[in-house]
């Protein structure tokens, strides 16, 4: 009744712990959809909370330790003492004691050799008595932790029954091109209405060419699909335009970033509320300083 329930908090703290981890896996399997949609400040924001809660609960939790490990201390330590101590001077000084004495012959040296017999054999069991007492804790984190792998252990077979499907992404060989000395300069970025390529090439981080130069206009109203095979640069045009991959070289006309928006390759959904989803990656508070509510929002729909 005295000890909390550590196996519960040590299970609440595996948890927060996989969550606090899967914040940083979903960071690096989406980084590319989170940097075309400069997500980059509420992934730290939302990050930040993951951390902070759990150093929050882990806080509690040693807060907790620390009391119980003073409390059982004192338990062990001069808990037994006390205990085997009382129960073996009961017979010299509880209510029996006159039939005790006179059954020992008042000889003082039989009855300071049973106390002290006594007395060390009680001490003794009292303190096995608390190690068991104090072994609670250490059998609530076991289960806390067993419960965490039984329920992985469910998943996995749920998986091995087919309940769940991976999902298997397939990437594209990009071509190799033997690379352009000539195009390895350093590209202009103009900010205009338009979205214009002036011999800006597609080069791969890695140094392959997979356009030497590229040409084109995009004006206000116009429409434009680009197609092609996997691995000719399609993405990778957009990587350039989007500022995720170097222009090495030409000029490139687009608009700012407040004024442009980019659809990655893979839906990302972020961790969240539906109203996160929406907004991302505006949050809440940025939406209210814009004077943005919910029910213009609504509206707005």
């Amino acid at each position: 009744m005295i000890s909390p329930p550590f196996g519960r908090l040590t299970a609440v703290e595996q948890k927060l712990e996989g969550e606090y981890r899967s914040l940083h896996t979903e960071l690096l399997s989406h980084s590319e959809e989170i940097a075309f949609y400069n997500g980059a400040d509420w992934e730290k924001t939302n990050i930040q909370k993951g951390y902070d809660r759990l150093h929050s609960h882990m806080n509690y939790v040693l807060g907790k330790k620390f009391l119980m490990g003073i409390f059982d201390s004192m338990l062990v330590k001069y808990g037994a003492v006390m205990v085997g101590y009382t129960v073996v001077g009961l017979p010299v000084f509880g209510p029996n004691s006159a039939e005790y004495l006179a059954k020992a012959g008042n000889d003082q040296a039989q009855i300071t050799k049973d106390y002290v017999r006594n007395s060390s054999l009680l001490i003794n069991l009292a303190k096995a008595i608390g190690r068991l007492v104090v072994s609670y804790k250490e059998v609530q984190s076991l289960a806390g932790y067993t419960t965490l792998i039984h329920e992985m252990d469910q998943v996995l077979g749920d998986l091995s029954g087919g309940k769940y499907k991976r999902v298997m992404v397939t990437q594209g060989n990009e071509r190799n091109v033997e690379a352009v000395a000539s195009v390895r300069g350093g590209a202009k970025v103009v900010y205009s209405d338009q979205i214009c390529f002036k011999d800006v090439p597609i080069l791969s981080p890695n140094g392959d060419v997979l356009v030497e130069k590229m040409n084109f206009e995009i004006s206000p109203g116009m429409h434009l699909m680009i197609t092609g095979p996997n691995g000719c640069g399609k993405s990778s045009l957009f990587r350039i335009m989007g500022e995720l991959w170097p222009a090495t070289g030409g000029t490139l006309f687009k608009p700012p970033v407040d004024k442009i928006f980019y659809i990655p390759q893979r839906p990302y959904l972020p961790n969240g509320s539906l109203r996160d989803q929406i907004i991302y990656p505006d949050t809440y508070e940025m939406q209210v300083k814009k004077g943005i509510t919910d029910d213009v929002s609504i509206n707005m729909f």
